[in-house]
C-alpha cells in the first residue's frame, strides 16, 4: 500500500512508460488490476527464486527499489541490466550498484515509508507536488464474498470492529488476551457490535482462538459475537471487508495501511516501531496510535526473546478500549 503513491508519480511522470512491480506472490493478489502498473513479476526475496527471477528482469532503462530486502534487492536491479538505479536508505553493503550513492542515508534519516519510497522516485526525476494516499483494487469477486458471509452471520448492518492480534513479528503483537479483554470492554458500552478477527491463513489458529474466546463471553442473542476472517477469506477480500469496519485495532502491520487506504479509522499498537516512520500516515484526526517505548535497550525486535513482549504488554485494554469509543462517538456523531 505505501509504494502506491510512488507508483502514481512515476507513472504521470511518464506515462506511456511500461511499468513493471517485482512484488511478494503473497501479496500479488491484492494489486492485480491496479492501474500505474503494466505488469507483475512475483518474487519472494528468497535465493531459490533469484536467478529465474533476475532473467526476466532484462532490458530495462530504470530501477527503483521502493522496499526492498537486502542482499538480494540491489544486486537484482543491477541484473536487469537497469542503466539508472535509486534506492533508499542507501548505506547497505550494495552501494556501489546504486545512482545514489552519495549522500548516504540510513533509515534514521527518513521519514514516513511513503516519503522514504516518494523519495526514490524523486531521485529518478519524477516530480511533485505527491498524492501520498494510498490505494489499493476492490475486486467485485471480493465485494461478494464480504457480503455472503456477513449474511450468513446474521450480521448485515451490524456495526462491526475489526481486531488484528498478528503482525510480521512476534514484539509487534499485542497479547491475543487483551484482545480478548477488549472486546468484552466494548461490549459492556455498545452490546450491539460484533468482531471480526483478520488474519493471514497462517494465522488462522491465532485468530481463530481470539474469536473462540469472544464468543464465550456471556450475551443474548443468536448471533455469534466474532468471526474469524482469516483462512476463510481471500486476500483480494481483505479491502471490502475492512472497509464494512467502523473502526480497526491492530499493530504495526500490511492491514492497518490497508484500512487507512480504503478509509477506516484505526486503533494502532505501537512500541517496537515508530509510527512516524510506519504509523497512519494522513487523515491523522481519525486515527488513533497508543504508543508506549521500548522496554529493552538493545531492542531485539525481531528476534524478541519474551513470551510477552513487555513494551506491548504495557499497553492497556482500558486505554484501548476509550480509542475505540472515541472514534465509535466521533462516528456517530458524522
Amino acid at each position: 500500500m505505501r509504494s502506491a503513491p510512488a507508483l502514481r508519480a512515476l507513472r504521470q511522470q511518464d506515462p506511456q512508460a511500461p511499468i513493471t512491480w517485482v512484488i511478494h506472490p503473497d501479496l500479488l493478489p491484492l494489486f492485480e488490476g491496479f492501474s500505474e502498473v503494466d505488469e507483475f513479476v512475483p518474487y519472494d526475496n528468497k535465493w531459490a527464486g533469484f536467478f529465474s527471477t533476475a532473467r526476466r528482469l532484462r532490458g530495462y532503462d530504470l530501477a527503483v527499489i521502493l522496499h526492498g530486502n537486502e542482499p538480494q534487492a540491489s544486486p537484482l536491479a543491477y541484473l536487469s541490466g537497469a542503466r539508472h538505479i535509486f534506492k533508499l536508505p542507501n548505506d547497505s553493503q550494495w552501494n556501489f550498484l546504486l545512482s545514489n550513492r552519495v549522500p548516504v542515508l540510513r533509515w534514521a534519516d527518513m521519514g514516513h515509508g511513503i516519503d522514504q519510497r516518494l523519495a526514490v522516485v524523486g531521485l529518478a526525476g519524477a516530480k511533485g507536488p505527491f498524492d501520498r494516499r494510498m490505494a489499493v483494487p476492490r475486486h467485485a469477486q471480493g465485494e461478494r464474498l464480504v457480503a455472503e458471509r456477513l449474511h450468513a452471520l446474521g450480521w448485515d448492518g451490524t456495526p462491526l470492529i475489526a481486531l488484528q492480534p498478528g503482525a510480521s513479528t512476534h514484539s509487534r503483537r499485542w497479547p491475543a488476551d487483551r484482545f480478548v479483554g477488549l472486546a468484552d470492554a466494548l461490549l459492556q458500552v455498545a452490546p450491539e457490535v460484533r468482531f471480526v478477527v483478520t488474519g493471514s491463513p497462517r494465522e488462522r489458529n491465532l485468530c481463530t482462538g481470539v474469536a473462540n474466546e469472544i464468543n464465550s463471553l456471556p450475551h443474548s442473542g443468536d448471533q455469534p459475537l466474532a468471526w474469524a476472517s482469516a483462512g476463510e477469506l481471500p486476500l483480494i477480500a481483505l479491502p471490502s471487508l475492512l472497509g464494512k469496519a467502523s473502526v480497526l485495532v491492530t499493530g504495526d502491520t500490511g492491514p492497518m495501511h490497508l484500512a487507512v487506504a480504503v478509509g477506516t479509522p484505526v486503533v494502532a499498537l505501537f512500541a517496537v516501531s515508530d509510527p512516524a516512520r510506519s504509523g497512519p500516515a494522513y487523515d491523522l484526526d481519525r486515527h488513533i496510535v497508543v504508543r508506549k517505548w521500548r522496554t529493552c535497550d538493545p531492542c531485539l525486535s525481531k528476534r524478541c526473546p519474551h513470551a510477552r513482549p513487555m513494551c506491548m504488554e504495557n499497553i492497556s485494554v482500558n486505554e484501548v478500549a476509550a480509542a475505540v469509543a472515541r472514534i465509535l462517538q466521533k462516528d456517530r456523531g458524522r
